[in-house]
C-alpha cells in the first residue's frame, strides 16, 4: 500500500461504506454486529477475570498534545455534625488525542454528509446532535477484543514517524498472531505511545530531542482510526 493516497482512500471509503446496511434510519452502525449471541460467546472466553483498562490518565496538565486541558477540582463541604462530603467538578473537551473517549456516529462527516448521509447542518445543534448520538450505545460495548501489537510485529518499541500502519500490515499481524478477526470484534491497535513519550516527550505536535516533530507513527486507512497510539475500531464484516 505504498502508493495509497487520497484518491485511493476516498474510493475505499465509498466502496466499503456501511451506509444503508442496517436501514436509512440506523444510528448504531457496526455495533449492530455485537449481538446478544456475540456477547455470550465473548463472555465464555473469560478465564481469569482480569480487567485491563485502555483509559489514559485524566489530562489536566497542559502539554504539546493537550492544548485545552481538562478541568478538575474538588470541594469539601462540611456538615454541622462534624462529617461532610467531597464534591467534584469536571470539565473536559473530549475530542482529541489526550482524553480517552468514544466517538459517536455524529462526530465527523465528509462531502456526502454524516452517517447514512444525514445533513450536519440539520442534525447538529448548539444543544447537541439529533442523530447518531452516543445514546444509542448506552447499553455498553461488550464483545470479544482482538489486540494487534504493531511494535511487537516490527521488533521495535513503538511505531516510528514516517512508517504508518496500513491495512496490509494489520492483516499480516493477524496472520502472524494466528488469530481470526470475526464480525463484531473490537480490534485494538497498539503502537506504543507511552514508550514514544518516554523517549521523545509529549505526543501531539511538540518538538523532540532531535528537532523533529514529536509524533509517533500513525495508522492509515486500515480501520479509519486516528493517529493515536492505541485505537479501537470495528473490522467485522
Amino acid at each position: 500500500m505504498d502508493d495509497f493516497g487520497t484518491v485511493e482512500l476516498e474510493t475505499l471509503l465509498r466502496e466499503r461504506s456501511n451506509w444503508g446496511r442496517w436501514g436509512p434510519d440506523d444510528e448504531r452502525g457496526a455495533l449492530n454486529l455485537v449481538t446478544p449471541e456475540k456477547r455470550a460467546a465473548a463472555a465464555a472466553l473469560v478465564r481469569t477475570g482480569r480487567s485491563v483498562s485502555l483509559s489514559r490518565d485524566f489530562p489536566t496538565e497542559p502539554a504539546a498534545g493537550n492544548a485545552r486541558p481538562a478541568h478538575h477540582y474538588l470541594r469539601r463541604d462540611g456538615r454541622d455534625h462534624g462529617g461532610g462530603v467531597a464534591l467534584d467538578y469536571v470539565g473536559v473537551e473530549y475530542h482529541g488525542h489526550s482524553c480517552t473517549h468514544v466517538d459517536a456516529l455524529c462526530h465527523a462527516w465528509d462531502d456526502r454528509g454524516m452517517w447514512n448521509g444525514r445533513d450536519p447542518g440539520e442534525a447538529l445543534t448548539i444543544d447537541g446532535a439529533t442523530f447518531g448520538t452516543i445514546d444509542h450505545w448506552s447499553e455498553g460495548i461488550i464483545t470479544r477484543a482482538v489486540l494487534l501489537d504493531v511494535p511487537a510485529f516490527r521488533g521495535t518499541d513503538f511505531v516510528e514517524p514516517g512508517r504508518p500502519v496500513t491495512a496490509d500490515e494489520l492483516e499480516a499481524i493477524v496472520k502472524a498472531q494466528d488469530i481470526e478477526v470475526e464480525p463484531g470484534d473490537a480490534v485494538v491497535v497498539y503502537s506504543g505511545r507511552d514508550r514514544w513519550e518516554a523517549e521523545h516527550g509529549p505526543w501531539g505536535g511538540g518538538v523532540g530531542p532531535d528537532g523533529g516533530r514529536s509524533d509517533p507513527g500513525s495508522t492509515r486507512p486500515a480501520c479509519a482510526s486516528s493517529p493515536t497510539a492505541t485505537s479501537a475500531c470495528w473490522c467485522g464484516t
